[in-house]
């Protein structure tokens, strides 16, 4: 019994460490030649559901659109794919992402500054549904 307590504590200890790591390694802030959306077009600054965007501009509509929370952590990546697209059968060569990654959630719009055109958002999101809950107020 004692030896499964100390298992358990060493995985318990482990488990902490692993994800002070994880977060530790995603950096502040976006890289060089992304833009925050925000300053590009006319949308708040932070978005409920999505948090802080940032962008290449070469890049749209498609993105991949860089998601950070209040505290300036990465939570996703966003790419925005119009449907029209979609039913064209249109090939996207998407920029890849590397990291941790949890969930993906794909979700339709109708379209918004930015994107105009109605699309899908497909979000690979970085933290897990505690982390994403960071963005969704």
């Amino acid at each position: 019994m004692m030896a499964m307590k100390k298992q358990l504590a060493a995985a318990s200890l482990l488990a902490i460490l692993a994800a002070s790591a994880v977060e530790a390694q995603t950096p502040l802030g976006p890289p060089r030649g992304f833009k925050r959306v925000s300053d590009l077009v006319k949308i708040p600054r932070f978005l409920p559901g999505l948090g802080v965007l940032y962008v290449r501009p070469d890049t749209l509509p498609a993105g991949p659109f860089l998601a950070y929370d209040r505290r300036g952590r990465r939570v996703s990546t966003i790419y925005m794919i119009p449907v029209e697209d979609i039913g064209n059968r249109k090939k996207f060569d998407l920029a890849g992402f590397a990291g941790r990654n949890d969930h993906v959630s794909i979700y339709f719009n109708e379209g918004h500054p930015g994107v105009e055109v109605p699309h899908y958002h497909v979000v690979i999101w970085h933290v897990n549904k505690a982390g994403e809950a960071r963005v969704a107020k």
